[in-house]
């Protein structure tokens, strides 16, 4: 079905969750008034971003660990336009030594995804996934852990920095790269999603990609580059130069700002506020600008 939104429409969708943040490259809520003002629709996208749901924790930090994941896709399928796509970025599953146990939660995992109404879904592993054996389960449940598609005139690139236990892309994965953005125009629209952080956020904490210098390196001479990634369970917007990186939310629990406490624990649940500091996002792409608006969806308004 073809995905129109026009200027009523976008208001009304952004009144469910209230932009927050317009990536450095421009604000789409420009281009609607624009649109509006003369009398047009403009025909862009958008998809939605989950990331962190870890399916098999269990502990206080959510004590509805289970009910958790299911409520996020109650909530994207009942965003009144449904988006092109959703990406999952990582963690779909909590760290196991037990491969049986391991690929159960997979199976878990992808029948309570499969709920969803879009099923153009693309996912990618987190360090829980993947780490302790390379991406050989994920794979077998998931696919390709590094793949690139194209989507409305946008080259999205999905690269794995997880699946090396070193926290690493590897040189194979950053020559692969290289050879895919060599065939590119040089102004090309591309978004990268990644689990950890292409940049040194907290290394302390393991936020941070050991050679993501590389890949950003590499990224570097195309204008129109914007990140999407997961890995530290809250929103976060930096620039490496002109390229825009930009974290999700978690759905199992938030962690701290880097460095404001001495360990990575998770905060606490706030039985009073359930469901804080958890949530998904949307993002709309004005394809002809490279201009791309984050929206913010708590997952509880409570």
């Amino acid at each position: 079905m073809k995905k129109t939104i026009n200027r009523r429409d976008f208001f009304k969708l952004a009144g469910l969750g209230g932009v927050v943040f317009a990536s450095g490259l421009g604000n789409l809520s420009s281009a609607a008034n624009k649109a509006g003002r003369e009398g047009n629709a403009y025909d862009d996208f958008y998809f939605v971003q989950l990331s962190d749901m870890h399916w098999g924790f269990e502990g206080p930090p959510n004590p509805d660990a289970k009910g958790t994941l299911k409520k996020a896709v109650t909530a994207v399928n009942s965003l009144e336009l449904q988006p092109d796509f959703i990406v999952f970025t990582g963690d779909l599953t909590h760290t196991t030594d037990d491969p049986k146990e391991r690929r159960k939660r997979m199976a878990e995992f992808r029948d309570i995804v499969s709920e969803l109404k879009v099923k153009d879904i693309r996912f990618l592993p987190g360090e829980h996934d993947a780490s302790l054996d390379r991406g050989e389960a994920y794979q077998e449940f998931f696919g390709k852990t590094h793949y690139t598609f194209d989507h409305k005139g946008v080259h999205f690139i999905v690269l794995d920095n997880v699946s090396d236990p070193g926290a690493i892309i590897g040189e194979e994965q950053l020559q692969w790269l290289a050879a895919d953005l060599k065939q590119l125009p040089n102004d090309a629209k591309i978004v990268v999603f990644t689990h950890r952080p292409l940049f040194d956020l907290y290394p302390q904490w393991d936020w941070a990609t050991r050679d993501g210098a590389k890949a950003v390196e590499l990224l570097m001479p195309h204008p129109n580059v914007t990140v999407f990634y997961g890995h530290i369970h809250q929103e976060h917007h930096h620039m490496t130069g002109h390229i825009s990186h930009h974290a999700a939310k978690s759905l199992i629990f938030p962690l701290p700002i880097a460095g404001s406490q001495p360990k990575r624990a998770p905060l606490p649940w706030d039985p009073a506020q359930p469901y804080k500091g958890l949530g998904f996002r949307r993002v709309e792409a004005e394809v002809k600008k490279a201009e791309y608006a984050i929206t913010e969806f708590p997952l509880s308004k409570g």
